[in-house]
């Protein structure tokens, strides 16, 4: 009866040590990546600025200070300008809509622009209760990082 159990518990701790090692593996390749993951957004977004002949480009990536929940987004340098991007997702309808919010150097946002084919389509459809959030949580964080 003894066996039966210490196998069973035996099992259980060989399956959570798979799960732990799967997860630590994830988050390493997440963390490992995330210049090539910044590099391939910033052309994705500049190619969708092509296709809409918009002049405006996204130029560099801007590293922000970790260690505090805030923002799950991207900021770039907008090019020839002093503004400044960040790129984020909204979901909705079972749908991840990539937009970005233009800043300007006083921390407030002047436009919302989406990023996609379908974000276009379905962008005067999003509430714009949803995208006032979005602006006063992009501004407050902005206020509290220069706080810092």
């Amino acid at each position: 009866m003894k066996e039966i159990y210490l196998q069973g518990l035996k099992e259980k701790a060989i399956l959570l040590g798979w799960i732990t090692g799967f997860l630590l593996l994830i988050s390493l390749l997440w963390i490992a990546t995330q210049g090539v993951q910044t590099n391939i957004l910033m052309r994705s977004v500049n190619n969708t600025f092509i296709n809409n002949n918009d002049t405006r480009r996204v130029s560099g990536h801007i590293h922000q200070k970790t260690g505090s929940a805030g923002l799950f987004g991207y900021w770039y340098l907008m090019s020839n300008s002093k503004d400044k991007m960040f790129v984020f997702t909204v979901f909705q309808d079972g749908i991840l809509i990539p937009l970005g919010a233009v800043v300007t150097e006083d921390n407030s946002v002047t436009e919302i622009i989406p990023l996609s084919a379908h974000a276009i389509q379905v962008f005067d459809a999003l509430p714009k209760s949803i995208l006032q959030l979005y602006i006063s949580r992009i501004e407050s964080a902005l206020i509290e990082g220069s706080k810092e």
